[in-house]
């Protein structure tokens, strides 16, 4: 198994159990949805890693992309394409020819969760496989964390103390080697309440395209 393919989970993955009843309820009423672990978009040999959340139910669970097909996903790849880590145009489905180029996306916990809301306990188990994904890319430099939840998993996927990285927007943790950017997620609700603009989203991604120029 080289190390790209021990950082996905299989299509049947049995971790977490609630997570695997939900996925088959969504297969029996969805069948030609994907409905399965989300793997990663992008190259192992990318400077950039991007972690988001879950997938979205009617977005990567339903297309197999991270950030494809909800809203999330319209400003995500903008902004990538703004700062050259994408090249082609977002149309919301994985065979729009969209790439990304540097950068790579993945998701703390791979299966969509009910609600959006996984547990502590689903967080924790999926972990192996952002650890995993993080040893696979050799080229690694910055990280951004999309959200909290995100961001506290990918500090202890590389064996950090919260409390050495406290979440803000804007933030950016020096962690063992790597710029560690936090920003706010990307979600609807967020850009709806003004918690999040895209202004400020691009200042994040301009932060560590400026900081990837100078490495």
């Amino acid at each position: 198994m080289t190390p790209r393919e021990a950082a996905e989970p299989g299509r049947n993955c049995p971790r977490c159990p609630r997570l695997v009843a939900f996925r088959r309820s969504w297969r029996e009423r969805e069948p030609a949805w994907h409905n399965a672990p989300v793997s990663s978009f992008g190259r192992p040999d990318a400077r950039l890693l991007i972690v988001g959340l879950a997938p979205g139910l009617q977005g990567a669970n339903r297309t197999g992309r991270p950030f494809t097909g909800d809203y999330a996903g319209v400003l995500l790849y903008d902004t990538l394409n703004r700062y050259g880590f994408a090249r082609g145009q977002y149309q919301a489905h994985p065979d729009d020819g969209l790439t990304l180029v540097d950068a790579c996306i993945t998701n703390a916990v791979r299966c969509v969760p009910p609600e959006n809301k996984p547990t502590p306990a689903e967080i924790a188990t999926c972990r192996d496989y952002l650890v995993a994904t993080l040893r696979a890319m050799a080229r690694l430099r910055a990280i951004v964390a999309l959200g909290r939840i995100a961001h506290a998993s990918v500090v202890a996927a590389l064996g950090a103390r919260q409390s050495a990285a406290p979440f803000a927007h804007g933030a950016v943790h020096d962690l063992g080697g790597l710029a560690l950017f936090d920003s706010y997620h990307c979600s609807r609700y967020n850009t709806n309440t003004g918690v999040l603009t895209p202004e400020m989203f691009r200042a994040v991604f301009a932060a560590v395209r400026a900081r990837l120029d100078q490495s």
